[in-house]
């Protein structure tokens, strides 16, 4: 299996289920949040951030623009740069708006995957503005649809915890 074989699957297979958790959001609960803890997107900016946690970071790894000022320097960057709080983060003002930008995301992602090289993928370094070490090209775009999982299990609980009737089977099937 070569790296855009893997990177293919994997893309269909978390955005299908990305956007079938999606169908399961009500727009009432837009700004829901944990009561516990603190530093939670709501699930509007959950939702917001599910659009751009795949595709648009391939684009910017592929291409070499990751959308950061030029005069950005990471070692000198604070966390908050890197991260900025939850209540700075932006929302969705629907689920139908979610589900619009989470498909063109994906098209992105697509489109960025067929225009890298099986050779780039291989061996070109990627580093990150949050990670600058030498990870190839094609481990670090499988670490973007990682990135897209993980904020699909989060808004699996998210569903969850509203008392959505979510289970296993729908970060699966």
């Amino acid at each position: 299996m070569t790296w855009k074989n893997l990177l293919q699957a994997e893309i269909e297979d978390t955005y299908c289920r990305t956007l079938g958790l999606l169908e399961l959001v009500d727009d009432g609960a837009l700004n829901w949040k944990p009561a516990s803890g603190e530093n939670w997107m709501n699930t509007g900016q959950l939702l917001h951030h599910l659009t751009n946690a795949c595709g648009f970071c391939f684009k910017g790894f592929v291409t070499g623009d990751c959308g950061m000022p030029a005069d950005f320097d990471p070692s000198t960057a604070s966390h908050e740069d890197m991260l900025p709080p939850a209540e700075r983060l932006p929302a969705v003002a629907s689920v139908a708006e979610a589900r619009k930008l989470v498909e063109e995301d994906k098209a992105l992602a697509l489109a960025t995957l067929a225009n890298a090289s099986e050779a780039d993928l291989e061996t070109r370094p990627a580093p990150a503005p949050w990670d600058p070490s030498q990870v190839l090209l094609g481990q670090r775009l499988l670490q973007m649809v990682e990135h897209l999982k993980q904020h699909k299990g989060q808004l699996f609980y998210y569903l969850k915890l509203q008392g959505q009737p979510v289970n296993t089977m729908h970060l699966w099937v």
